[in-house]
C-alpha cells in the first residue's frame, strides 16, 4: 500500500490504492470494484451493540446498494479473526449473514488516513461513512461519534441523489425525494447571465429565476 497522508480527507479528492485484508480475502481499493460506487464505512469495534445494528442493517438494505451498482465495505482497527467470528455471531444468533466484507485494518492505515480515528477513543474508530464514486472520488462524507448510530436509509438515500444529481445535472432538495417544498422534483442549476434569468422567470416552474425545479 502506497504511503498514505493522515487526516480528514477532502470531498473531491481521490482515494489510492489500497491493498487490505478483509473478511473476503486480500482486497485492493477501488482496483477490484472498477466501475463501481463504494460505500466504506467504519465502526469502533467488533462485538459491540450499536455496530451490530448497524451490520445488521446494512447486510439487510444490500441488495438495495447492489441494485444502485455499489459495494458496502466495513472497516475498523481489529483483527480479521475478530471480524470472522463476529460476522458467524450475528448469522448464528441473529440470524442474519452479513455479505459485504470487512477490512481488518489492525494496524491502524487506513482508518489513519481516511481520519477515523476517534480523538478520544484510544485506537477506536468513528463511525465514518464515505460515499466513492466509480472514478475513485469522494463524493460525500458523514462522521457519526460512538454513541449514535448511523441512519442507514439516510446513507442509501444520499448515494440515490448523487446519482440522480450527476445523471441529469440537477441538484436536489432537503430529504429527496420527499422533500416538503417541492416533493420528488430536483432543482435547475442557476442561471448564467441577465437574459437566461429572465427567461427562467417565464418558462420555468419555482419560486424565484434562482429558485426553479422540474419533474424528472
Amino acid at each position: 500500500m502506497e504511503e498514505l497522508r493522515k487526516g480528514i480527507p477532502l470531498i473531491g479528492e481521490k482515494i489510492p490504492s489500497l491493498f487490505v485484508q478483509t473478511t473476503h480475502g486480500m482486497k485492493k481499493i477501488p482496483e477490484d470494484y472498477q466501475g463501481k460506487w463504494i460505500v466504506l464505512f467504519s465502526h469502533p469495534a467488533d462485538f459491540t451493540p450499536v455496530c451490530t445494528t448497524e451490520f445488521i442493517a446494512f447486510a439487510k438494505r444490500n441488495n438495495e446498494f447492489e441494485k444502485l451498482n455499489a459495494q458496502l465495505i466495513g472497516l475498523s482497527i481489529d483483527q480479521v479473526f475478530s471480524h470472522i467470528k463476529w460476522v458467524e455471531w450475528i448469522k448464528e444468533n441473529i440470524g442474519i449473514e452479513i455479505p459485504f466484507p470487512i477490512i481488518a485494518d489492525d494496524m491502524g492505515k487506513v482508518a489513519t488516513a481516511f481520519g477515523m480515528v476517534h480523538p478520544e477513543k484510544g485506537t477506536n474508530t468513528v463511525r465514518a461513512v464515505f460515499i466513492i464514486d466509480p472514478n475513485a472520488t469522494i463524493r460525500l462524507m458523514i462522521y457519526y461519534p460512538q454513541e449514535v448510530g448511523r441512519q442507514i436509509d439516510e446513507v442509501l438515500r444520499a448515494l440515490k441523489a448523487l446519482q440522480v444529481a450527476d445523471l441529469n445535472k440537477v441538484a436536489l432538495p432537503e430529504n429527496w425525494p420527499n422533500n416538503e417544498l417541492i416533493q420528488d422534483k430536483v432543482i435547475i442549476p442557476p442561471p448564467k447571465d441577465i437574459l437566461e434569468a429572465e427567461k427562467r422567470k417565464k418558462v420555468a416552474e419555482g419560486y424565484d429565476w434562482w429558485f426553479t425545479y422540474k419533474s424528472l
